[in-house]
């Protein structure tokens, strides 16, 4: 994945798609309100805060109205802001959540109504979908009793009124929906074709082992066969040689055993020398995994024992950290995951990986389907699967013999 897809599939995440729209709005805004500074005629602000200053005797052109309600704009982009880059990848309860919620809506309401319906989208991404739902018919029945009620028009006007109101909200909060049902989508299949992708590696990896140690077989058992039959058939002439000229058949076949000795010796020590590197090298497959993952940070440290391990060793490590990263990727929300991959032991006899993220951790954790499972993977191994932090984050640590 290109850096240029990476940077897209950042940009369509629903936290960073909100803060953007924020951002507009606020520069929008300052825009107008610096020209207004100037003496250029603009709209004033017909929100709560410029109702109540007017109540008081005050201007609707008022510098001090002006000043305000900026103030009250760049606190409503920064609490925007905030939420929004939080998303789901931190704990907060959701009574937290839909109170601070509040506090935005309340901001947006008091500089103009015009501003809520991004507070509607922020809530269909942070809340549940039928707390997000109750929170939107909120908006519209508060946006259309703020517009409607002072004005006192007819109810053919407020009757349209309502409508469009119910129009913005409800694409405020289906766009919001639809963006945190697409983003946990794209997650999930990333996390899915990174953990196919990284899979295929090791198996063309396995399948360079498996051709390699036919060969050894075939080395061995033809050539070495024939070389051992070579001398001894050199032997059997030498004996019968002897009788005939006992000097120098002796000499020829002394030479030609020692060929057929060194050539079989040379045979043996290829095959030994092919044998002892048959290792799997998974750093490829561990890259593929980390470069199939947008929407998270896969940050991998491996030093040269990821590159020389056995066969069942690199297997269940690869469905370890596969696990690991699923899990963090799709259900904690975390934005990186650090995987390191060490030899240990007084030999180097041993690998030792660990997988530690920033999601939301488990604070409560119980070991399910693939937690238990890469604790039988190591087990078969003689290894050994620990949990060492629930939370903040969640960090796995596995070791095992390096080279079975």
């Amino acid at each position: 994945m290109t850096k240029f897809d990476r940077l897209l599939a950042r940009l369509a995440e629903p936290g960073v798609v909100l803060r953007l729209a924020a951002l507009v709005v606020c520069a929008m805004e300052l825009v107008s309100a610096g020209a207004a500074l100037l003496g250029a005629r603009t709209e004033p602000y017909d929100g709560l805060v410029a109702w109540v200053w007017r109540s008081a005797g005050g201007g609707a052109n008022d510098r001090g109205l002006l000043l305000l309600c900026v103030g009250l704009l760049l606190t409503f982009v920064a609490l925007m802001w905030r939420l929004a880059s939080q998303g789901g990848s931190v704990v907060v309860a959701v009574n937290r959540r839909l109170a601070w919620l509040l506090l935005v809506d309340l901001l947006a309401f008091g500089v103009t109504p015009g501003l809520p319906f991004l507070v509607t989208a922020l809530a269909a991404v942070l809340l549940p979908a039928r707390l997000a739902l109750g929170f939107g018919f909120a908006q519209v029945l508060l946006n259309t009793g703020i517009y409607a009620a002072p004005q006192a028009t007819a109810w053919l006007d407020q009757f349209g009124l309502l409508s469009s109101m119910l129009a913005l909200h409800g694409l405020a909060f289906g766009l919001g929906r639809m963006a945190a049902a697409e983003g946990e989508k794209r997650r999930w299949l990333q996390a899915v074709l990174a953990e196919r992708m990284s899979g295929e590696q090791l198996l063309a990896e396995q399948m360079r082992y498996s051709e390699r140690m036919q060969i050894a077989r075939e080395l061995h058992d033809l050539m070495g066969h024939h070389l051992t039959a070579l001398n001894l058939q050199l032997q059997l002439g030498g004996a019968l040689l002897v009788r005939e000229d006992a000097g120098g058949a002796k000499q020829a076949l002394g030479r030609a055993e020692g060929v057929a000795a060194q050539l079989l010796a040379d045979v043996r020590e290829a095959v030994s020398q092919q044998r002892s590197s048959q290792r799997i090298d998974l750093s490829a497959a561990l890259r593929a995994l980390a470069e199939g993952i947008a929407s998270t940070r896969i940050e991998l440290a491996l030093d040269d024992a990821a590159r020389d391990l056995g066969p069942r060793a690199a297997h269940a490590l690869l469905r370890c950290v596969q696990e690991g990263v699923t899990n963090s990727v799709r259900h904690a929300g975390a934005r990186r995951v650090q995987v390191e991959l060490r030899g240990v032991g007084e030999a180097g006899d041993e690998i030792a990986v660990s997988i530690d993220d920033d999601g939301r951790g488990a604070p409560n954790w119980r070991a399910g389907n693939g937690l238990s499972g890469m604790d039988e993977r190591m087990a078969e191994l003689g290894g050994q699967m620990r949990v060492t932090r629930a939370s903040p984050g969640f960090r796995i640590e596995l070791r095992c013999p390096r080279w079975v």
